[in-house]
């Protein structure tokens, strides 16, 4: 027995063994959970004891979609999460470059804004980015990740502010005179974004150690992310960054990658390169095929099979037609890779259940695991779906405290009572994991394990929780954030649960959140994070 944590309450979520006052870890797998005085009686010499005063331990958390690289870029941008309005806005982009001392002529980037936390209630626009330079091209992506405001420079600068094109599965918004905005939605930002200069493969090693650094700090030792759009240039830099880093043991967490391949020719050319779902080591593996169906329900690109409760002219984007989903979900399916769509919209959700119900017909296959990311605003017979095509609902519970002030607003009340329904989920048997969609939101785990519990906002409001029927209890938050994870990368049996045999990924918290009032548990912390029976945090 290498290492004893003994004098503990030990949460295993583990169904046959579901509490235990002590652990014992030998090489990277736990070997024993159970008693104290059995655990100890199993030490030699060198082993390893630590007591852990009654804390809570819990296995170590999973975080099922989100994007590291990004969250990793976003650190070097402009932080516009907290902007109050337009002219917050200005000012701390102003800052920005005045702090980093960007030169001239060199592009700007910022992420995090929300035009429903502004004054104004509206989005920025190219005016508002020329009051902060018109001498560098500034491009500013809104908190979502689907939207972005460019200055006229960048506009210039990439060829759209004369003649602005048609973009399939996005739009530029133009104003009375047919003039852009600044204001580009889904695949019409890749104008402006195909023009900053790419990140070689040293910056983005770089990049993700530091980033997984912070993971660490809020108990993940598991994470499942989307990188490739993160850059431009060449997806095989970020795989080659990956398979370097597992190989140097630089890789401190497990890194599942969603990989974003949009069209047919990125599909074939990875392929190509003779991976597919399951491939790697112990800390990267290549995980499902990443579409995105849809946008986002804040930027009202998310798309409804209804028009907007308040803005009757759209009714969203869809990304694809169904017969160009039909195609590459085909494909992937028929090539041994899990497919996992991003779907915000009940018009989303229809796609891509037709898209999966189309390829298990064409070419069945066992436990193909097919999963829908997001599935925000569903119906009665959408949440039926799950269960009838047995699809994994991949959540963000934290989505409940940002997006419960605008639901409503956006989708009228008879929508938004079938949205977000987690709990419902749950009671129909569908397998659901849980994560933060970082940098969208934090990937604070104990946040989002807060939000499925209270449906609050993390200033806690309503009092009694938004639509508060769809409550989960702690316990179901916690194994949806771990066992439920661990499920959609094929991986319940190796994580997920401190139970013997499995990897030795613990974590242990400063409160029991099993036993304190809800509200409190978004201020708990971590205290420790342990991967592969290896102290790799610890909280000073």
């Amino acid at each position: 027995m290498d290492m004893i944590l003994f004098n503990g309450n030990i949460i295993t979520v583990d169904g046959n063994n579901p509490k235990a006052e002590a652990v014992g870890i030998s090489g990277n797998r736990v070997v024993f959970a159970g008693k104290n005085e059995e655990a100890l009686s199993l030490k030699h010499s060198a082993t390893e004891i630590i007591d852990l005063k009654g804390k809570t331990v819990v296995p170590g958390f999973n975080d099922s979609h989100m994007h590291l690289l990004s969250y990793a870029i976003s650190l070097d941008m402009a932080d516009l999460n907290d902007a109050a309005g337009i002219d917050d806005l200005i000012g701390k982009v102003r800052i920005f470059i005045e702090e980093k001392n960007i030169p001239e002529g060199q592009w700007i980037q910022g992420r995090g804004w929300n035009q429903e936390r502004f004054s104004e209630k509206r989005m920025p626009t190219r005016h508002d980015l020329d009051k902060i330079s018109q001498n560098h091209p500034i491009v500013l992506a809104r908190t979502c990740g689907h939207v972005c405001v460019a200055n006229t420079m960048a506009l210039v600068a990439c060829g759209i502010f004369n003649s602005p094109p048609a973009v399939d599965g996005g739009s530029i918004d133009l104003d009375d005179d047919g003039i852009p905005t600044g204001i580009l939605r889904e695949n019409a930002m890749e104008l402006v974004y195909r023009l900053i200069p790419p990140s070689d493969k040293y910056k983005i090693k770089h990049m993700i150690s530091k980033a997984a650094k912070d993971c660490l700090r809020a108990g993940l030792t598991s994470i499942q992310t989307d990188d490739f759009g993160a850059i431009k240039g060449d997806f095989k830099d970020i795989l080659d960054a990956y398979f370097e880093l597992e190989k140097e043991n630089k890789l401190p967490i497990r890194v599942s990658e969603q990989v974003l391949l949009p069209d047919m020719a990125k599909l074939e050319g990875f392929l190509k390169l003779g991976l597919k779902t399951g491939d790697g080591g112990e800390f990267f593996k290549i995980g499902p095929m990443k579409l995105l169906i849809d946008g986002s329900l804040g930027a009202r690109t998310a798309a409804l099979s209804e028009p907007y409760e308040d803005d009757k002219k759209t009714s969203g984007i869809a990304i694809y037609t169904q017969e160009e989903l039909n195609r590459l979900v085909e494909k992937a399916h028929r090539k041994g890779m899990q497919v996992a769509c991003h779907a915000i919209g009940d018009r989303a959700m229809e796609m891509v259940f037709t898209a999966y119900g189309n390829a298990i017909k064409k070419y069945p296959r066992e436990d193909p695991r097919f999963r829908i990311i997001h599935c925000q605003i569903t119906t009665k017979e959408i949440l039926d779906k799950f269960k009838k095509y047995n699809v994994i609902a991949d959540i963000q519970p934290i989505f409940v405290s940002s997006d419960l002030s605008i639901v409503e607003e956006r989708v009228g009340k008879q929508r938004a009572e079938w949205s977000y329904n987690w709990k419902s989920l749950l009671e129909r048997g569908v397998h659901v994991a849980a994560g933060s969609d970082s940098p969208v939101e934090s990937f604070n785990p104990l946040w989002g394990i807060y939000a499925a519990v209270t449906r609050k906002t993390l200033g806690g409001f309503p009092e009694n929780g938004w639509l508060p029927e769809q409550k989960l209890s702690v316990e179901q938050a916690v194994y949806l954030f771990t066992m439920g994870s661990a499920y959609c990368t094929y991986e319940e049996n190796i994580k997920g649960s401190i139970t013997p045999g499995k990897l030795a990924d613990l974590v242990v918290l400063s409160e029991d959140i099993f036993g304190i009032p809800p509200d409190e548990i978004k201020n708990v912390q971590v205290e420790k994070t342990f991967v592969g029976g290896k102290l790799q945090y610890e909280r000073n």
